[in-house]
């Protein structure tokens, strides 16, 4: 009864605090009119354009990893003896998210290189931390934090980057970027599945560490079209993925 209880706090809590933020996305967010049908970029154009393509790698690689581990979470966090207190692994990783978004909401202009290139260590270090001690539940609490700030952060970065590099074909490039984050749901929880069932929970930190670290190489060679260093310039409108 003691879980379910929990269970339940922690779904009204993270509910509330979705609302809030739908709240406050409504009330402080622009509301920018997309492009007229008519002034859309082809696809084809759009996905070639240079630097659309290392964003969309990045934010496959990103979210497989992230997938993986939130999908599976319950079962990885067994492993530490805490397989009755999800609940509070969840909230810790959802609080800390909220974290994250503030964090990118302040970096995205000034730092937003340094900032993807950051998280991605940090959620890699992370991994490995896991992958060579799971046993010690603050271990597992304080990587949560790191991950879930990392998380947070991820869309406000990826999408920005995204937008920057398509230009005018902004909104077809974001398109294709709820397609990756939304294929990359799915393929964390399949890949997810087939780790768990061939090698176990412990299997999972090696698999995120191989990705960000993917991941990380992409962003760190896309300096000149994706990750542009330096200060933002540019007005890009950004949708919400």
């Amino acid at each position: 009864m003691g879980s379910v209880a929990g269970w339940r706090t922690a779904f009204w809590v993270m509910s509330a605090l979705t609302l809030v933020l739908a709240v406050w996305v409504m009330a402080k967010v622009p509301d920018y009119p997309g492009q007229p049908k008519g002034e859309r970029m082809p696809l084809r154009k759009v996905f070639t354009t240079p630097g659309v393509r290392p964003v969309l790698a990045v934010v496959m690689a990103w979210m497989l990893a992230h997938n993986i581990l939130y999908t599976y979470i319950a079962p990885f966090v067994a492993t530490t003896g805490l397989g009755e207190r999800v609940d509070l692994a969840l909230l810790t990783f959802g609080v800390a998210s909220l974290g994250g978004i503030w964090m990118a909401g302040k970096l995205v202009d000034s730092h937003l290189r340094i900032t993807v290139l950051v998280s991605l260590a940090a959620f890699a270090i992370t991994a490995f931390i896991f992958g060579v001690n799971t046993q010690s539940s603050v271990v597992v609490f304080i990587g949560i934090v790191v991950w879930g700030v990392t998380f947070g952060g991820a869309s406000t970065l990826l999408q920005t980057a995204l937008a920057d590099t398509a230009g005018s074909g902004a909104d077809v490039a974001l398109s294709m970027n709820v397609v990756a984050w939304n294929g990359a749901i799915a393929g964390g929880g399949v890949a997810g599945g087939m780790l768990l069932n061939a090698w176990g929970v412990s299997a999972f930190p090696w698999a995120l560490v191989v990705l960000l670290i993917i991941g990380f190489i992409v962003a760190w060679g896309a300096r000149s079209h994706a990750f542009k260093p330096g200060r933002r310039h540019g007005d890009t409108q950004v949708a919400a993925h």
